[in-house]
């Protein structure tokens, strides 16, 4: 079951590298078996001589040294293919990890939200460790187990049956021993992963809202929180460990008993027999056999530990191909718009969208067009499809119904590349990125290189020379992971700035100036005009401050448009945009 499951990743993710290294350690345990099942007929040649006194020192010295160079045959040919599975493994869970980051970079914000972050970083982590320990393992035992088990079988062909069967017996034992523990850990092992999620999950909440924990008093609610997701993870662990902690002893027990046998089986043969020569040959088979009886039982301990080790290994495997084969719903086009020398026209043509398994559209008949160079803006109440609607221009979505337009030509049809180089992007969120300032204003790729002159001219536009001239370091100034080093101001401004950097024919400022104070709001979007001339500009706000001066305004109430004009106009026609304004400002700010 398992081994059918894992194995066509494996074949499907190895190398031409990989499989070279895994033929060489195939014939590599080959010639490992055939050292540890030629040593025991040295070793009956040595009781044979020893007992019967027909042979001299030298014959023993002979055959002594022949068993150590079969042992130290072994041992090479062992570390060899240890080091072959660890190179394989490593290199293997290496190619997982790029395929997952990969794939996972191009999912669309549907499938990121469908498998959620914590579960991604366990997929591309722990999943991926567990099978690579399946693999550098697997590889050593897989090939090694039945070759040694069905060889020892064909060297005892033929000896006494009463040895034959009670090595039968054994194995038998041996079976039940690992089904009995197989079939009581397997549910505990599909169900770890998850629980690996859970404590991640918990772990990444508390750690990202610690100050609202702290705010809140709620340490000791995050903590309870905690200790469940990690109690239950480790009484199921507990449980698994301690039903295979059973097996050990258990398989010791199966195998010294089965000595046990041979040898009492052994003395009864000998015993029963008048001739000294055959006497001392059925000691020396019987020290044989029981070498190659351990071998065999050897072999099966290694098939069952490897059933044993795939449970995990396998919902891991399943977990990881869970991400591999899911089809991005966001996909590059045809490219009929790529390569065009577009002025960053866009346009939506009774566009409407739908959450994957919502009930109801969150937009629903969106018809309006931007030219060059004009500056339109989208406000409405919370959850009116603000942020929904800008989103679905650079594709974090696609419309459901309707069609996205830039520059003439549907987003669909576009080369994901070629519609990104469009567009400079400013999330609702303020995203920074470990590194410096610079890296991050000259963050990504157009094809153009971006010079100091471009991210200090950048940073100008976005009101942030100021703030960052005054950073030890300036424009080399360390950004910490996630921008936790900066006020969520100067992240907006350098947001802005990172955009700007880029020189993009279309602009989306998703709610990006809402933490700025109205002085650097204004000075700001005053010098953004200005400095972007001849490009599109679309602004999500909450204020009527920052959308004012826009050369139109669209207003948003559930889903749908209810008003676009200017600033003016829609004070007289539009009553939900006259109770937004009101809301924030006096009529004598409004000039009403």
């Amino acid at each position: 079951m398992g081994i059918r499951d894992i194995m066509p990743n494996i074949l499907r993710y190895l190398g031409r590298k990989e499989w070279t290294m895994i033929a060489i350690a195939v014939v590599l345990i080959v010639i490992q078996v055939w050292f540890d099942l030629t040593m025991p007929e040295y070793m009956g040649k040595i009781t044979t001589l020893v007992t019967t006194g027909s042979g001299t020192m030298d014959d023993i010295y002979y055959n002594g040294g022949m068993m150590l160079g079969c042992a130290f045959g072994s041992l090479a040919s062992m570390i060899i293919v240890g080091y072959i599975a660890a190179k394989v493994g490593a290199s293997y869970a290496q190619t997982l990890r790029s395929l997952q980051f990969t794939k996972v970079d191009a999912f669309s914000m549907a499938e990121i939200n469908k498998f959620s972050t914590p579960s991604l970083i366990t997929r591309s982590t722990n999943d991926v460790t567990q099978v690579q320990v399946v693999l550098t393992v697997g590889l050593q035992m897989i090939v090694k187990a039945p070759i040694l088990a069905v060889w020892a079988m064909f060297k005892i062909y033929g000896t006494a049956i009463e040895w034959t069967m009670s090595i039968g017996v054994a194995v038998i034992v041996l079976i039940l021993l690992f089904l009995i523990i197989f079939v009581l850990v397997l549910p505990k092992f599909r169900k770890m992963q998850v629980l690996i999620d859970n404590i991640n999950r918990t772990t990444r909440e508390n750690l990202t809202g610690l100050s609202v924990v702290r705010a809140y008093n709620a340490e000791g609610y995050q903590r309870d929180k905690f200790e469940a997701a990690n109690t239950e993870l480790a009484d199921t662990q507990l449980f698994t460990w301690r039903a295979m902690a059973v097996l050990m002893p258990g398989v010791g027990m199966i195998m010294n008993a089965s000595i046990l046998a041979i040898y009492w089986i052994g003395a009864g043969l000998i015993d029963i027999n008048p001739d000294p020569y055959q006497k001392a040959e059925l000691l020396a088979n019987m020290i044989v056999f029981s070498s190659y009886s351990m071998q065999i039982l050897m072999a099966f301990m290694m098939i069952t530990m490897l059933f044993i080790m795939l449970p995990r290994a396998q919902v891991s495997a399943k977990r990881i191909n869970e991400v591999l084969n899911t089809e991005p719903s966001v996909k590059d086009g045809s490219g009929a718009g790529n390569g065009g020398t577009g002025k960053g026209e866009v346009e939506f043509r009774n566009v409407g969208f739908r959450y994957p398994d919502a009930a109801d559209n969150v937009l629903q008949d969106i018809s309006f067009s931007v030219r060059q160079g004009e500056t339109i803006a989208f406000i409405g109440s919370t959850g009116s499809g603000k942020t929904t609607l800008v989103n679905l221009i650079p594709r974090l979505y696609d419309a459901t119904e309707g069609s996205v337009l830039v520059d003439g030509i549907d987003v669909r049809e576009y080369k994901l590349s070629a519609l990104y180089d469009k567009i400079g992007y400013v999330s609702q969120k303020a995203v920074l990125f470990t590194g410096t300032v610079a890296s991050n204003v000259a963050f990504g790729g157009t094809g153009e290189r971006r010079t100091e002159h471009d991210v200090r001219d950048a940073v100008r536009i976005a009101q942030g020379t100021d703030f960052v001239e005054r950073m030890d370091g300036a424009y080399d100034s360390q950004i910490a992971r996630g921008g936790a080093n900066v006020s969520g101001g100067q992240k907006q401004r350098l947001s802005i700035a990172r955009a700007v950097c880029k020189r993009p024919d279309i602009y989306i400022f998703d709610d990006s100036f809402s933490a700025l104070d109205y002085r650097t709001d204004r000075a700001l979007r005053t010098a953004l005009k200005k400095e972007t001339q001849g490009a599109t500009t679309m602004i999500v706000a909450q204020r009527i401050g920052t959308i004012m001066d826009a050369d139109r305004i669209v207003v948003l109430d559930e889903g749908r448009i209810v008003g676009i004009g200017t600033h003016r106009d829609l004070l007289r026609t539009c009553d939900v945009y006259k109770e937004i304004a009101m809301s924030q400002l006096s009529e004598k700010e409004l000039a009403i």
